[in-house]
């Protein structure tokens, strides 16, 4: 059974597909053990792990997390390689962003035209995780855009900053499609910089946020480890704005959201154990406009959407 709650019981609840994190440094695997992929982390070499267990025992008996190991880890995310190929017929993008270049797959509408999608991809993820939603929206008569955000897959830019310059980045890449009116569905992070640029930018008419979180330093302070202190936690994020040139406290979808009055779909699993879901809750309270919050009972932060679910989605979209 699905939970949601609404404000507008004509249209439906949506639920976006979204990758879970990937990291693949020492010092991530330390500062933000549950960000860690279990795929991905049950994979690697005995060798590899041995050492990752090693660098946690030797933090915890230290009783400290230095912030030069934390706040690196921070701004650069592992870079997945971009070696998949785009799922329908396609133009290969270059965006000009905040200072970077974004590298994107832009995905024409098939038949009758009926709006622009843009997909936004979580941290450590590339934008081959938008295959899903080229197949199913492209038929359906929407352009989707897909690309890779800054210091993520081929886009350039070293660090990733969650949303402060993300969404400026988000901006451009509007630009580039020449439209007025663009619906953003992102997942985790994704969804998090797709709610802020909102706030910023009219021609988002549309919102599908999955497993956003409300803010950067409340989601750091959950995903630290036990050992972790509150000094450690602080230093190390005040490292990360110096080094990364942004501001934690100002990258908060929370905030955002009582700036929006446009439609708002917020999707969150209800057994998500890395970023909980009290995140999207307090997002969904702030939202201003038409709005609706779907929990999803047994889904954790990368469990896959069913097909109930998308067609959520797609009445959210057509509305």
């Amino acid at each position: 059974m699905l939970r949601d709650k609404s404000t507008d019981e004509r249209s439906p609840v949506a639920r976006g597909r979204h990758e879970d994190l990937q990291p693949d440094r020492v010092a991530w695997f330390i500062v933000n053990l549950r960000w860690y992929h279990r795929d991905v982390r049950y994979s690697f070499p005995r060798l590899r792990l041995a050492v990752l267990a090693f660098g946690s025992v030797i933090a915890a008996v230290s009783g400290c997390m230095p912030p030069s190991w934390a706040a690196p880890a921070l701004l650069h995310p592992h870079r997945k390689p971009m070696t998949a190929q785009a799922p329908l017929p396609h133009e290969d993008v270059a965006i000009t962003g905040e200072g970077v270049v974004l590298r994107g797959w832009l995905f024409r509408a098939r038949g009758e035209r009926r709006g622009t999608i843009v997909y936004m991809h979580g941290v450590a993820d590339n934008r081959a995780s938008s295959a899903g939603i080229a197949l199913r929206y492209v038929p359906r008569g929407y352009d989707v855009l897909a690309y890779d955000s800054r210091a993520h897959g081929e886009s350039s830019g070293e660090a990733c900053t969650y949303g402060y310059f993300e969404k400026k980045d988000l901006r451009k890449a509007i630009d580039s499609l020449g439209v007025t009116d663009v619906a953003v569905i992102g997942g985790s992070m994704g969804a998090a910089v797709g709610l802020q640029a909102a706030a910023d930018d009219t021609r988002i008419q549309k919102v599908v946020s999955i497993a956003t979180f409300s803010d950067l330093r409340t989601v750091a302070r959950e995903r630290a480890p036990f050992f972790a202190s509150e000094k450690n936690i602080h230093d190390a994020l005040a490292l990360a704005e110096q080094q990364g040139h942004f501001v934690v406290d100002d990258v908060s979808p929370e905030k955002a959201a009582a700036h929006l009055s446009i439609p708002v779909l917020v999707v969150h699993g209800a057994d998500d154990h890395d970023t909980r879901p009290a995140h999207s809750q307090r997002v969904y309270a702030a939202l201003k406009g038409p709005k609706r919050l779907l929990l999803l009972p047994g889904a954790g932060h990368s469990t896959p959407l069913s097909e109930d679910t998308w067609k959520i989605v797609d009445e959210w979209l057509a509305r």
